[in-house]
Parts: C-alpha cells; sequence; structure tokens
C-alpha cells in the first residue's frame, strides 16, 4: 500500500525536496502511464529513493502544479544545477519562464500532448538558465502526476542530457 492509497485528499503542494509521499507520486505515476521505472535506480519508493530523486538523480527532474499558470512544485539537485537556481528560487516559478518566449508554442504543444495522452516523450526545448543562458534540454520525457485514485496532481519531466545553444 502506498501512501496515496490510504490519502483521500490531494496531496499538498509543494512537497519537501525529499518528501517520501512525492517521490512516490514521481515513481508510481511514471512507471504506471510511461510503462517503464523512472529509472532502474529508483525502483523502491520511500526515504531513500526520495534522497536518491532529489540529491543523486543523474537527470534533470522537474514537476508542476495544476493552477492556470502551473508553478514548479519540485526540481532536484541536477535541473537546479542545470537552471542556476535553487530550490526556495525554483518552486513558485511559473513553469512557462523556463522556456524562451519564441519556444512557448513549441513547449505548450507537449504540454497539452501530456494532458491528452497522460504522457508524452522525445521532446528537445530551449531552455532558459537563471543567468539567461540558454540550453537544450534533451531526451524529455513528460507525464501526469496521477494518484492511484485518478487524481492529477500536476505534470512532471525528466530530461535525460543537455548541451549549449550554438548560436
Amino acid at each position: 500500500m502506498t501512501p496515496f492509497d490510504r490519502a483521500a485528499a490531494p496531496l499538498a503542494l509543494p512537497a519537501p525536496p525529499a518528501d517520501p509521499a512525492f517521490a512516490d507520486l514521481l515513481l508510481t505515476s511514471h512507471r504506471r502511464l510511461v510503462g517503464e521505472p523512472l529509472s532502474p535506480s529508483a525502483r523502491a519508493a520511500g526515504p531513500d529513493a526520495a534522497r536518491w530523486l532529489y540529491e543523486q538523480a543523474p537527470f534533470g527532474l522537474l514537476a508542476h502544479d495544476t493552477s492556470a499558470d502551473p508553478c514548479f512544485v519540485y526540481a532536484n539537485r541536477t535541473a537546479q544545477r542545470r537552471f542556476g537556481y535553487s530550490w526556495d528560487e525554483f518552486v513558485g516559478l511559473p513553469s512557462r519562464l523556463s522556456a524562451r518566449p519564441d519556444g512557448q508554442e513549441e513547449r505548450d504543444a507537449f504540454v497539452r500532448a501530456v494532458s491528452a495522452q497522460h504522457y508524452a516523450t522525445g521532446y528537445r526545448g530551449i531552455r532558459i538558465g537563471r543567468s539567461g543562458t540558454p540550453f537544450w534540454i534533451e531526451d524529455v520525457t513528460m507525464w501526469d502526476l496521477m494518484d492511484p485514485a485518478g487524481r492529477i496532481h500536476g505534470q512532471a519531466a525528466v530530461f535525460r542530457s543537455w548541451s549549449p545553444v550554438d548560436d
């Protein structure tokens, strides 16, 4: 039984960085919707998995809420380093601000695909770090943060690689 099997109310977001219940939501919704584990190193939920996802995962992992202008509720350390924001700066930032204005249409189309199918893969897009420097996020999978009762708490994205933008 996971924490969400017992939960009657929606998850309170944002959760603390290494929250086991939020890590469980990330891992179980990814496995259920995408059909594979987020990472072979993060199969089991719990405090160890939550710490690993936040502190050690070699991929960027982000999540935003379901508000009209979705805001980040999670960014692991890899994502924080790549974007140049601390946890406190990332959480609450509207997720649309992570993309350049000229990339919004493509980003929005990917988000809509996730909303329609509950996940999408194969995205590559330009993002902007805190310093204003653009970079590519690549090999992106995005999925709904759906608990076992079918409630959607937001969307998460994993990017497994990144590279500089050549002007």
